[in-house]
């Protein structure tokens, strides 16, 4: 059974999901990619996968067969289950709810060992990215989710179990404390200066020209000012715009290369390092787009979070942003 339990303390959600559960032998070794000969996301091998929810492919190819390019189907180990009914309850001062949500794999590509970066056909590349756009277009129709998060780990260090390249989608009932807290201090600046303060962080770092990574027409990458970890990186649109859903076509291009420029750098200066990405978009439900700006937050895994990280919530990073953008600039 898959439930949420909310911490009474700082209002923070925890999944419960005991579909995934471990015995305590499981925990003591580090999970390692699978790299078996049989990969469950390489083409011949869709009938190891959930049945196929939506796919690019060729026309004449049928569902759940080879001649895709981008393939999406759901979590064979989901954390939260499309079925069933939101129902909320108490026991005692605690909340919970049942664990409804969705959990997606979005399949890059049929290509076993090409990360995005490493594809050579652009406009198969931009449907990853209008791939994103159309889940989420499409799983916000239900009134029972409140936010969607695309995410990728790349490396068991990042999470990965799996090493064909692939991303994931979770549509959760709720808004995570993590994103709360970005959307108060996105709002707090703009009722004080009636500005959104990434479309200033965006203009400070024009500017100072020193954390920029690379920039293209509409997009900047920059290694944040406050960044937690070395070779952080965030990449963002430099119009504004709330929604990641809301992206146009003709700008999915201008993403895909700054993304591809991005990676390739970080490939090449940290010797194809293990990262996660995570888009960080609008709540569903959430009408007021004037404060928030949507972003792409990109995070090699470079440093382990130890008890002081954890105690506090303050991160030690020994890697100053500015020397990272040069280094990365520069290649």
């Amino acid at each position: 059974m898959r439930e949420l339990r909310r911490d009474p303390v700082i209002g923070r959600w925890v999944i419960i999901s005991s579909e995934r559960g471990k015995r305590p032998s499981e925990f003591t070794q580090e999970q390692e990619i699978n790299n078996s000969k049989i990969c469950p996301f390489c083409p011949g091998n869709e009938h190891l996968t959930p049945p196929e929810i939506y796919a690019f492919r060729d026309k004449e190819t049928k569902k759940d067969k080879p001649g895709w390019w981008v393939r999406v189907v759901p979590n064979k180990y989901p954390v939260l289950g499309v079925e069933g009914q939101l129902r909320r309850t108490g026991v005692g001062l605690y909340d919970k709810m049942d664990g409804i949500g969705a959990h997606e794999v979005i399949i890059e590509t049929p290509e076993h060992r090409k990360e995005m970066n490493e594809l050579s056909d652009d406009k198969k590349l931009e449907d990853i990215i209008w791939m994103f756009r159309e889940r989420i277009v499409d799983l916000k129709k239900d009134m029972r989710l409140e936010y969607i998060l695309i995410f990728k780990n790349r490396g068991s260090t990042a999470g990965a179990t799996i090493s064909h390249p692939h991303s994931q989608l979770i549509a959760l009932p709720m808004v995570p404390v993590r994103v709360q807290q970005e959307m108060r201090g996105a709002k707090s600046y703009y009722d004080y200066k009636e500005r959104c303060v990434f479309c200033d962080i965006i203009q400070q770092e024009i500017s100072d020209q020193i954390r920029i990574v690379t920039e293209t027409e509409h997009f900047i990458a920059i290694c944040p000012f406050a960044s937690r970890f070395p070779f952080e990186i965030w990449i963002l649109p430099k119009y504004h715009c709330a929604r990641f859903e809301d992206i146009q076509r003709n700008d999915v291009s201008s993403l895909v290369q700054i993304m591809k420029t991005v990676l390739t750098k970080l490939d090449i200066a940290l010797d194809r390092p293990p990262y996660n990405y995570l888009i960080h978009t609008l709540p569903l439900k959430e009408a007021n787009q004037v404060y928030y700006h949507w972003h792409i937050e990109l995070i090699p895994r470079l440093i382990k979070i130890a008890g002081f990280e954890w105690g506090t919530g303050c991160y030690v990073n020994p890697t100053p942003p500015e020397n990272s953008a040069r280094y990365l600039r520069e290649l």
